[in-house]
C-alpha cells in the first residue's frame, strides 16, 4: 500500500512535533517545515497529499501558503490549524480552498479523524460517484461543512452539507446544542461519531442563540444523511449578526 505523504507547517517546533505524534500511522509518511517558505521549497521537490499548516506564521503565513498551494498544486489538500482570534479567517480559508480547519486547542483524536476524513473525501472524488443530493437555492454555507437558511424575523435553520456527510460512516452518536445556548460562527456547535469510531466537530455557520433543536433527528440520526436540507436539520437560532456572518459564507444558486 502506498503511503500518504503529509507535510506539517508550523513555526513552533513543539507544536509541529505534537501534530506529528498525533497522526503517526503506518499509512502516512510525515515531514515537517518551520515556515511557509520552507514548506513551498519542499512542495516543489516532493509530491504531498496533505499539508497541515498553522494559520498565523511570520513571513509567508497560512493564508498566503494556502493560496500558493491552490494556485500551483491544486491536487494537494490543506488543513488549517487556527487559534480562537482567527476563526473568521479560518472560515475564509475554507472559502479559498482549504479542506477544513481545526481550532486550538484540539485533541489528537480530533486531528486524526479530520485527516482520515480528508483522505476519504479525496478517494470519493477519485471514484467520481454521481451526487444523489443537491443543495437547494438560497442556502448560505461553509464549503464542505455546514449551512444556514435564513427565515423570517432574523431567525435561521442550521444543518450539515451533504459533501461533509459523504465521508462519514453510519452515525452512532450525535451531540446537539441545547435551547438558549449561544453559537458562534466558525466554532463547534455539535459533535458526531460514526461506526468507525471517528469523531467529527461541526462548526456553526452563523452566530446566534439556539431557539429550537431538531427532536426528530435526536431520535433518528439517519435523517442527517437521508435528508440534510429538510428533515435532517440540526437546530434553529436567532441570527445575531447575519449581515456580517454571510460575508464569510458561500451562497447556493
Amino acid at each position: 500500500m502506498d503511503k500518504k505523504n503529509i507535510l506539517i507547517v508550523d513555526d513552533e517546533i513543539n507544536v509541529g512535533k505534537s501534530i506529528d505524534r498525533a497522526i503517526q500511522s503506518e499509512e502516512y509518511e510525515v515531514e515537517r517545515a518551520l515556515s511557509g517558505e520552507e514548506a513551498l521549497d519542499k512542495i516543489k521537490e516532493k509530491r504531498y497529499n496533505l499539508v497541515i499548516a498553522d494559520l498565523m506564521m511570520p513571513g509567508i503565513g497560512g493564508i498566503d501558503l494556502l493560496k500558493s498551494i491552490k494556485a500551483n498544486f491544486p491536487q494537494i489538500n490543506v488543513i488549517m490549524i487556527t487559534g480562537y482570534p482567527t476563526i473568521k479567517t479560518a472560515v475564509q480559508a475554507v472559502k479559498i480552498g482549504a479542506f477544513d480547519y481545526l481550532p486550538k486547542p484540539f485533541t489528537p483524536e480530533q486531528l486524526r479523524s479530520l485527516v482520515a476524513r480528508c483522505f476519504k473525501s479525496k478517494d470519493e472524488k477519485i471514484e467520481k460517484k454521481p451526487p444523489v443530493i443537491t443543495m437547494p437555492q438560497g442556502v448560505y454555507y461553509i464549503i464542505g461543512h455546514t449551512w444556514a437558511l435564513p427565515e423570517e424575523k432574523n431567525k435561521g435553520r442550521v444543518g450539515v452539507v451533504h459533501d461533509f456527510l459523504k465521508t462519514v460512516g453510519r452515525i452512532t452518536n450525535l451531540q446537539l446544542p441545547k435551547e438558549n445556548d449561544n453559537v458562534l460562527q466558525g466554532e463547534m456547535c455539535a459533535k458526531m461519531k460514526d461506526d468507525a469510531d471517528f469523531n467529527y466537530g461541526i462548526w456553526s455557520p452563523v452566530t446566534g442563540k439556539v431557539i429550537e433543536v431538531n427532536e426528530k433527528l435526536k431520535k433518528d440520526f439517519s435523517l442527517l444523511k437521508k435528508s440534510p436540507y429538510q428533515d435532517g436539520w440540526l437546530f434553529r437560532c436567532e441570527l445575531a449578526n447575519f449581515e456580517e456572518d454571510k460575508e464569510a459564507l458561500m451562497l447556493s444558486k
